[in-house]
């Protein structure tokens, strides 16, 4: 069963809120429905319960330690933005093809502060690149290894930032973005801390930096406890400046249900460059949501790569402006459904500005009856991005029968001197592919596993580090070798 969609997308506008000066810190307190006015009564008391247990597992016990300015506007501005969010179902356009009602269904607990004694057995130290630890949400400096970086590089909390100059620029920055959904404001509220990393005006990072979170706290199958993670992240690179960021989510317990609410903004400056290497495998039961925001000015240069393997429900949000020329873009995933997953990647690309460059390509494999890919991958080329250069691809391979892809590629293109394409591709292994490896002698089984593998390894052999392109082959492997999709 393979289904390509091209349904509208619907968008709902935020309801006024108080304005910030008026409080310290916003309360969502509950009244009975027959008190709320027409208005008030569009709030989700479901929504609001979530929103209040997050803040309370951040609040601060006394003045003297209030967040720094830019967490507590990032906490405002979510607050107001949630008074008019209502929890997702399948008849809202974005969600209609996934099912987040065994989130809804959870008993919901914010992972609170791990004490220093905690134990981090378990997280492996396997890299060769400087790393941040970050685990359920929380920096834990013990297990990090940062050291190496040039002069001017800044890797850590918000609150350890000591330059008035950085700090203005996060604060300018932390809320910038305005078009997020309901896990973009649950993470603005809940995220206990937000991991800085800024390189300053023409410096360039040799080796990159390795973020890896680990969620360690998770509820037994079947208990109805969901502990939930929100961690979150912000990129700076000045103006010339270039980075590599390695992002990998991993789990401890296999039958353990978590979910992890993330986000990463990357904001580029003149010229300014990143790679974006993101790999996602959380356990099978793990809920695993995530926001990217990218902000590119004039020539810089953006490159993700994303493997998604990981948890019963992924799904990833990816936002890229360009707001400069000369700009380029690549976007790059593989995801893979090897028993009842959903691996879901909405992605959006603003074009405003003349010779604009982009690529983007999609690639899934569904290896089981009830296992299902999402792509509803957005390219808008505004009016004023003449000479635009975009591309869009998305392939999908299905390997059993009642196997799911649901694709919607979308390009809008209202400049009138570019040159743009897109392409869906929706199939089994072709015949002539296997015929051609028979011909050779090559028995069906093992000519069907090095079809599956090859077609995943075009995304990942785009990683761009030696070490974690061998251990995401690694591990695309062993999850193939669990499947009956690839054998006869």
């Amino acid at each position: 069963m393979a289904t390509v969609t091209f349904s509208p997308p619907f968008r709902f506008s935020p309801i006024s809120s108080f304005p910030s000066k008026f409080r310290t810190r916003t309360r969502f307190i509950i009244p009975p429905l027959s008190s709320l006015t027409p208005r008030a009564a569009l709030s989700d008391p479901f929504v609001l319960e979530i929103a209040q247990t997050l803040e309370d597992s951040v609040s601060t016990p006394s003045p003297s330690s209030l967040p720094p300015p830019p967490l507590q506007k990032l906490r405002d501005t979510s607050s107001e933005s949630i008074l008019s969010m209502s929890w997702p179902t399948r008849k809202d356009e974005p969600f209609r093809f996934i099912d987040t009602s065994f989130i809804k269904q959870s008993r919901i607990h914010p992972i609170p502060i791990p004490s220093p004694s905690s134990d981090l057995a378990g997280i492996s130290s396997d890299t060769q690149f400087p790393s941040l630890v970050i685990v359920d949400g929380h920096i834990v400096p013990s297990a990090s290894q940062l050291s190496g970086f040039p002069d001017g590089v800044y890797v850590g909390s918000i609150s350890g930032i000591s330059s008035e100059a950085i700090m203005e620029k996060v604060l300018q920055l932390v809320s910038d973005f305005h078009d997020g959904d309901l896990f973009w404001s649950l993470n603005g509220i809940g995220a206990p801390d937000v991991t800085v990393i800024f390189v300053p005006a023409g410096c360039q990072v040799e080796k990159p930096l390795h973020l890896r979170f680990y969620s360690r706290e998770g509820g037994e199958i079947g208990s109805n406890y969901m502990p939930l993670s929100s961690p979150r992240v912000l990129v700076l690179v000045e103006k010339g400046g270039e980075i590599g960021i390695i992002e990998e989510y991993s789990g401890g317990d296999a039958d353990k249900c978590y979910w992890a609410n993330s986000v990463i903004q990357l904001a580029l400056e003149e010229e300014a460059k990143i790679h974006h290497s993101y790999i996602q495998a959380q356990t099978a039961s793990a809920a695993h949501i995530k926001w990217t925001f990218v902000r590119q000015e004039s020539s810089s240069n953006y490159e993700l790569v994303e493997i998604s393997a990981g948890g019963k429900l992924s799904r990833h949000n990816l936002h890229v402006q360009q707001v400069g020329p000369d700009t380029i873009t690549e976007l790059s995933a593989f995801h893979l459904s090897v028993s009842d997953q959903t691996q879901d990647l909405h992605s959006r690309l603003v074009l405003d500005h003349p010779r604009g460059y982009s690529r983007q390509l999609h690639k899934s494999i569904v290896a089981h009856s009830s296992g299902q890919a999402v792509f509803d991958g957005n390219i808008k080329v505004n009016r004023y991005a003449q000479q635009t250069d975009a591309g869009q691809l998305t392939k999908n391979l299905l390997l059993e029968p009642r196997a799911t892809v649901n694709v919607k590629p979308n390009l809008q293109i209202i400049a009138d001197d570019v040159k743009c394409s897109h392409g869906a591709a929706i199939s089994d292994l072709e015949e002539d592919q296997i015929f051609y490896f028979q011909a050779r002698g090559i028995d069906l089984e093992t000519t069907r596993k090095a079809l599956v593998f090859a077609f995943g390894s075009e995304v990942v052999e785009r990683l761009p580090y030696n070490s974690l392109k061998k251990k995401v082959q690694s591990h695309v492997k062993a999850l193939l070798e669990t499947t009956s999709g690839g054998a006869p």
